[in-house]
């Protein structure tokens, strides 16, 4: 499904919640889609099943996930007024960023090329 980097100072648990959501909002996931156990995608990934649970946990306090007992975890359906406020938000945490920069120095240019590799990288890209 998807590859972990076991070297990288950002928790596995908080890999897994951040390709769960690329791939949610993304929609590579539909809507109601089943996840795959803990259990199997412990044994997929080699890593402890309490890891795929941490993270499981984690996405369905963001929204991004429910659990039916005794069925599993599924897709959340994608709320688009939360998604509003949400965008809202970032826009405005974005706007002040990109202030930042431009006010130390950073050329429009580099702002577009910086964003556009981004983009990348969040797609699953080559950098």
């Amino acid at each position: 499904m998807f590859e972990l980097d076991l070297r990288s100072r950002e928790p596995i648990y908080q890999q897994l919640v951040n390709k769960f959501k690329t791939l949610i909002i993304n929609q590579v996931l539909a809507t109601d889609e089943k996840l795959p156990s803990v259990r199997t995608l412990a044994q997929q990934l080699t890593i402890n099943p309490n890891t795929i649970q941490k993270a499981y946990r984690e996405l369905e306090v963001q929204g991004y996930i429910y659990s039916i007992k005794g069925k599993g975890s599924f897709v959340a359906p994608i709320i688009e007024q939360e998604n509003q406020a949400t965008l809202t938000t970032l826009k405005e945490e974005l706007k002040k960023l990109l202030s930042e920069a431009i006010f130390l120095g950073l050329t429009k240019q580099e702002v577009i090329k910086m964003i556009d590799q981004i983009i990348v990288e969040v797609e699953g890209g080559e950098k």
